[in-house]
């Protein structure tokens, strides 16, 4: 794998990142200065740590964990994102998911970091035969999701304003993060 294919394979696997970040955006709206800079820094650290995950644990949990890593992206994911279109129907003072809560970045960094074990996994397959090997690979993971995490709650807060006004924020983020979910499982299942 070279430099280029590591850029590429960032840029694709901070996509979820990006979507997420941008129904962030939309629900939160303003004052997102603190909650922007946390929640790219929980989703790349979470991109660069699961790669690092899967590559320790090739040897001993291969098998385990390529069998269910994308069910169990798919179960947070569609969880939280039934929970956000349920809390959209519910009034102002009864919505529990809220994207500045420290709890809800961390479990929507996890979710959507959970594929990027397999590519440890593949890191451990393709040559990467030492830990440092994989300090830049997963450095510019890190960097690509953080940066695009940023971009995708900037363009939510810009961008979905009027969005906001005719939709529900929560119902979209809802809805993003169950097609998020539903595309790790297929992807997993059907290679698509």
């Amino acid at each position: 794998m070279n430099q280029l294919d590591i850029w590429f394979l960032a840029l694709a696997l901070a996509m979820d990142c990006f979507a997420v970040s941008i129904a962030s955006g939309i629900i939160v709206k303003k004052h997102i200065g603190k909650m922007m800079i946390r929640m790219a820094f929980l989703f790349g650290f979470f991109q660069a740590a699961m790669p690092l995950i899967g590559w320790f644990g090739v040897s001993t949990f291969t098998s385990y964990l390529e069998n269910v890593d994308h069910w169990i992206a798919f179960c947070l994911l569609t969880f939280l994102g039934g929970r956000m279109i349920r809390e959209s129907f519910l009034p102002e003072e009864e919505k529990k998911i809220k994207p500045r809560k420290l709890k809800t970045q961390v479990v929507l960094a996890i979710a959507t970091s959970i594929d990027a074990l397999a590519v440890g996994i593949s890191f451990a397959c393709t040559g990467f035969s030492n830990l440092k090997m994989l300090v830049c690979p997963l450095l510019i993971i890190g960097f690509v999701s953080f940066v695009m995490s940023i971009i995708g709650v900037l363009l939510g807060v810009r961008f979905g304003k009027p969005i906001a006004k005719k939709l529900k924020p929560e119902l979209l983020g809802g809805f993003i993060l169950i097609i998020i979910g539903i595309k790790v499982l297929l992807s997993h299942l059907y290679g698509l």
